[in-house]
């Protein structure tokens, strides 16, 4: 699995060498990205690289941290996937106790 991001996707990734974006060294960076912001030749690229299961497993193991509410209800029901849920909000004296 060391295909490389289609030249198309590389829009979504500004900051980023293209030798980096494979689906073999970046699955944590091009899954919620592609997912969250992709068109459909990078879904495209995305379920052939990853696979309709490992795209399942990921929404259901880091979906709930790394996708929008609207994304993951949707990736949701497309892959037949359980999102994992978002932490709790914390309350901001919880993170600002001074």
């Amino acid at each position: 699995m060391t295909e490389t991001l289609p030249a198309g996707a590389r829009r979504l990734f500004p900051y980023h060498a293209p030798e980096e974006l494979t689906a073999e060294r970046a699955p944590g960076l091009l899954i919620p990205r592609l997912l969250e912001d992709g068109d459909a030749a990078d879904l495209a690229w995305l379920s052939g690289a990853y696979g309709e299961e490992r795209l399942a497993a990921w929404i259901a193991a880091r979906g709930g941290r790394q996708l929008s509410r609207r994304s993951r209800a949707f990736w949701a029901v497309v892959l037949d996937a359980s999102p994992s849920e978002p932490p709790p909000a914390r309350a901001a004296a919880d993170l600002w106790p001074l």
